[in-house]
């Protein structure tokens, strides 16, 4: 014991100078020596969860975990390849007041470039079983076309948990499609709702609340995907609060705080406008995550109200604008529930037709090119291809369950816009999307891959088909 004690004073001694001055900043001194040899030997007993990867940025990067107990979390990390530049982040310290999250930002980062990193918890390196690696998005305009990369994209979480789970046949499994994901190898990947199932007796506390977040991401299958993928995250009804809950549900500040705490998105909503929407790029693709509870009219009013909105006219607002000022080849749009599909047996913006046109209405008459959508929810998945007068095809690529129930409802077996044999019912799976192509030829290619990795569909966009008609008669709409 005293030989580790003497160990660990050495090491704090060791890396003591090269802690940053500032709070949130790397230190200017020259690369720390490596480090000492000593590794923990059991990473479980310290680190409950993560790393989790979260925003990239050109020269930025975030990085997120969970410990056990509270401790002095730092990495290191250098550029892959080159172990001569590490660099020390600073010392977060975790405490029970945060949950004993540390978040970590690395700045002063090079451009489209990928690095390598350890976790160390109170001065010991913490043993990792899988690679541990970010990445910052490429400064591509003016200079390249723009990068090829991949997504990949699911919703339906629902990990087991027996006190809390109600009885008979586990809801949850194949809890191995984390690393069927991982596999794919992809640059970021988009939770797109339900990322976990609140129970009974989550809903009305936020210590609750806060329980399912911390159970639910320890899950051991997650860990490799979360370590050297980027994550961005929206929500639906079970990782807002109960079933098909919306803007009356009392706890939507608890959940609003908690879902911050456990991802790490580039931005949360607006200075005047709360929710998890935002907007952020990679390559030539911009994102745009709505929130679909925050300001969700009670179920209450019928469908047919004018005034029934799923958004809300803030983030409508918002949507609207930020469309506008994009110049991305792809705009793609993010929701927990469906977005264009006709057919409204279920929860769907079809279900608040005012604002559904609304905004289909401001894309034709604001000729915004490139829009495309993707959702999650309905336990089943499959890619929806709409058309109006006036605008190109609106795509909604549904992607859903990854671990819940999968399901299948007959009535939706003659679906008349849902593009042919890309409905998958009755099994687990996830979405793929790869984004390659010269500057002005780019494509997505869509794909649903089942727990193993097999592909069971494809599906090509190339940017052509997502622009204006030429010498179309406009039709005015609202706006």
């Amino acid at each position: 014991m005293r030989r580790h004690l003497n160990l660990l004073l050495m090491l704090l001694l060791t890396l003591a100078p090269t802690l940053p001055a500032t709070h949130g900043q790397q230190s200017s001194s020259p690369p720390p020596p490596p480090p000492p040899p000593q590794t923990f030997p059991n990473p479980a007993e310290w680190l409950r969860s993560g790393p989790l990867l979260g925003a990239s940025e050109l020269t930025s990067s975030e990085v997120w975990l969970q410990t056990r107990r509270p401790v002095r979390a730092q990495l290191r990390f250098w550029r892959q390849g080159k172990p001569e530049t590490a660099r020390l982040s600073r010392v977060v310290e975790t405490t029970t007041a945060t949950d004993l999250i540390a978040r970590f930002r690395m700045e002063a980062l090079e451009f489209g470039s990928k690095y390598d990193y350890e976790v160390y918890l109170d001065g010991w390196r913490v043993a990792l079983s899988y690679p541990a690696t970010f990445q910052t998005v490429p400064n591509w305009r003016y200079r390249t076309d723009p990068p090829a990369f991949r997504i990949a994209l699911g919703s339906c979480v629902y990990i087991n948990d027996p006190p809390f789970d109600r009885p008979g046949m586990p809801y949850g499994g194949d809890y191995e499609i984390f690393n069927a994901i991982a596999a794919q190898k992809p640059d970021l990947m988009l939770w797109l709702g339900d990322n976990l199932y609140y129970r009974e007796g989550d809903w009305f506390s936020e210590a609750a609340m806060r329980y399912r977040n911390a159970h639910d991401r320890e899950t051991r299958e997650l860990q490799p995907l979360f370590a050297s993928t980027h994550n961005y995250a929206i929500w639906d009804d079970h990782d807002f609060g109960p079933n098909d809950s919306d803007r009356t549900f009392r706890g939507r500040e608890w959940a609003l705080r908690v879902f911050k705490d456990y991802w790490g998105n580039a931005t949360w909503g607006t200075e005047e406008t709360p929710g998890v929407f935002g907007r952020f790029e990679w390559g030539d693709v911009e994102f745009f995550l709505v929130d679909d509870r925050y300001h969700r009219s009670p179920n209450t009013i019928p469908d047919a109200a004018p005034d029934k909105v799923m958004l809300g006219d803030a983030q409508m607002r918002w949507l609207t604008e930020s469309l506008r000022s994009s110049t991305a080849t792809f705009k793609i749009v993010t929701s927990g529930s469906q977005m264009m599909n006709p057919l409204i047996f279920y929860e769907a913006w079809g279900q608040f037709p005012a604002e559904q046109k609304r905004f289909i209405d401001f894309v034709r008459d604001n000729r915004i090119p490139g829009v495309l959508f993707l959702s999650g929810d309905r336990h089943h998945t499959e890619l929806i291809r709409r058309t109006e007068p006036g605008i190109y095809p609106l795509y909604d690529f549904t992607s859903s369950p990854l671990t819940s129930g999968a399901g299948r409802n007959d009535r939706e077996a003659d679906n008349p816009v849902r593009v042919a044999n890309t409905w998958v019912t009755g099994v687990r799976n996830f979405g793929v999307i790869d984004v390659a192509g010269k500057a002005k030829e780019r494509v997505l290619t869509l794909k649903t891959l089942d727990k193993t990795g097999k592909e069971l569909w494809r599906h090509q966009i190339k940017a052509a088909e997502l622009q204006f008609p030429q010498n179309t008669n406009q039709p005015t709409g609202g706006k």
